[in-house]
């Protein structure tokens, strides 16, 4: 494309940011549909982020992605702040309006198209999720919002895990949530599950790392769901695909979140055939990596 005086700037703040996939997506979508836009990362240091926000805001730049470690520090710098963000107490994706930046949290949302999309429900379902930081607790949250019937957290503390569960409870108006210590996991009653592995355990280059190893606890779990997509194939999805389960990877998430972006920034609707040769540009550029 063709960079001139009527290029909208979109861009990804976080440290670091040298190793991000998002601009496959936005500059793939920008081409896909004709819009001129470019999107490019912004490597911004600790001590920063007030700075990169308002410069961002100066320079007219319409839309930013946030990473880590500002999803959280963003929040006192926005204009206006999403429902769900603030419910989750992070923000991923800032939208440009008259009197500022608007924070959204699309991460969520991009989890449950790209469980739509492989057709796993979260409505009225039964739900192991593993962790209770920043990730599991917008899980939870999410799980809550969709109508399922209960989470069971496992963590590896449990003040952390009550406290997540009495913040999430609170705001769905019932016991959804039930906290329980990480070794207590025999205690949940039989039946089968969707698994969501929300910690960073069997983050590349820990391959073979998993938080519960036990097979008796994989023949529970109809669908296991690992938030990391590096490595491909994460030690939880072999153990929950060795008994039967259906496992994925987090890939699509981090395709939808981008995609629910983009719509936000652009106020389009992005068809699935765009979205399917965009996956298909992250796998290859991943697997490159």
């Amino acid at each position: 494309m063709e960079i001139n005086g009527r290029t909208s700037v979109c861009g990804l703040i976080g440290h670091p940011v040298e190793h991000t996939l998002s601009p496959v997506i936005h500059n793939t979508l920008a081409s896909l549909l004709g819009h001129d836009l470019v999107y490019v990362p912004f490597p911004v240091e600790p001590g920063r982020v007030a700075d990169a926000i308002k410069g961002a805001d100066a320079l007219q730049v319409l839309g930013l992605n946030v990473t880590v470690p500002y999803k959280s520090e963003v929040l006192d710098l926005l204009a206006e702040i999403d429902t769900l963000a603030r419910n989750i107490g992070a923000v991923n994706t800032l939208v440009r309006t008259k009197s500022g930046y608007k924070g959204y949290n699309t991460d969520m949302e991009g989890l449950y198209r790209a469980m739509q999309i492989e057709g796993i429900k979260i409505e009225k379902e039964r739900i192991i999720l593993l962790g209770a930081g920043g990730a599991a607790r917008a899980v939870a949250h999410l799980c809550a919002l969709k109508g399922a019937d209960t989470v069971y957290m496992l963590n590896r503390t449990l003040d952390k895990a009550e406290q997540v569960a009495e913040e999430v409870n609170g705001v769905a108006g019932r016991q959804v949530v039930c906290p329980m210590l990480l070794q207590e996991y025999t205690r949940i009653p039989d039946g089968q599950y969707l698994a969501v592995q929300g910690t960073s355990v069997g983050l590349a280059p820990h391959d073979d790392r998993v938080v519960i190893s036990d097979p008796a606890f994989y023949e529970k779990i109809h669908t296991g769901f690992d938030l990391i997509y590096n490595p491909w194939e994460t030690r939880f999805m072999q153990l929950v695909t060795a008994h039967g389960g259906r496992a994925y990877n987090g890939l699509k998430m981090l395709l939808y979140q981008g995609i629910i972006a983009y719509e936000l920034w652009n106020d389009v609707q992005v068809k699935e055939q765009d979205a399917q040769i965009i996956y298909e540009r992250l796998e290859t550029q991943f697997r490159k990596s």
